[in-house]
């Protein structure tokens, strides 16, 4: 039986950035849940159809083949068999992401290939049903999340860095109506599972949460 671990929060957090680098100590495969639905985002983008429509996101998701490989030991995302890591952290395929991941059929589709990954490998999964709906029989299920105001400064800071052209205050307003979104979706909302441990890391630097993650998955695993 494989070892996982779940992670769950809301958009912001640092889930990636933690989950990631624990991995890469335990030597775990890290699985970006949130990527996967960036994909589809933005394939829904490129194919210029509007993402409230439930139906018309259906039939395109049909036609998406949305994958994970590892190469040189970091995940790639492929959309039709193109890598597109480098198009998915923008603020417009998080918004339409957020909003395609409320269509049952595109949920169907990422948890079945979820949980298809985790069968197979010991991994870190990082999400946001990932504990409630995905793997709710993992190891060991944390909620990592932190203060919107501290999630919006951190997103700007990688969004700028990157050299793109953004506002703090609308990345917030942004992060807070996907929260809305996610904790309210009919499907898998974004909740902290009843045995996960809470992990707040606005007061701490990603080093100081990474081994906290670490150091609760090292007790786990014995």
């Amino acid at each position: 039986m494989s070892f996982n671990v779940a992670v769950d929060g809301p958009a912001g957090a640092g889930k990636s950035t933690i989950a990631r680098a624990a991995a890469k100590r335990l030597h775990l495969i890290y699985v970006d849940t949130g990527a996967m639905y960036r994909a589809m985002g933005l394939f829904v983008l490129q194919s210029g159809i509007d993402p409230e429509d439930t139906e018309a996101v259906a039939e395109l998701c049909g036609r998406a083949d949305i994958s994970i490989r590892y190469q040189g030991g970091e995940q790639v995302v492929l959309l039709n068999g193109e890598n597109v890591n480098d198009q998915l952290r923008t603020g417009e395929v998080s918004g339409v992401s957020s909003v395609i991941s409320t269509v049952p059929q595109v949920r169907a589709k990422m948890v079945s290939l979820q949980k298809k990954l985790a069968a197979q490998c010991d991994c870190i999964m990082d999400g946001r049903d990932i504990g409630t709906c995905v793997l709710p029989d993992a190891q060991l299920k944390v909620y990592l999340t932190a203060d919107s105001g501290v999630r919006a400064k951190r997103r700007f800071d990688e969004l700028t860095q990157k050299g793109q052209d953004c506002s703090l205050e609308q990345i917030r307003k942004d992060m807070e109506e996907r929260d809305y979104r996610d904790m309210h979706r009919e499907i898998s909302p974004l909740r902290q599972a009843p045995d996960a441990v809470l992990l707040d890391t606005s007061h701490m630097t990603p080093e100081e949460a990474t081994e906290r993650l670490t150091d609760l998955c090292r007790e786990k695993m014995g």
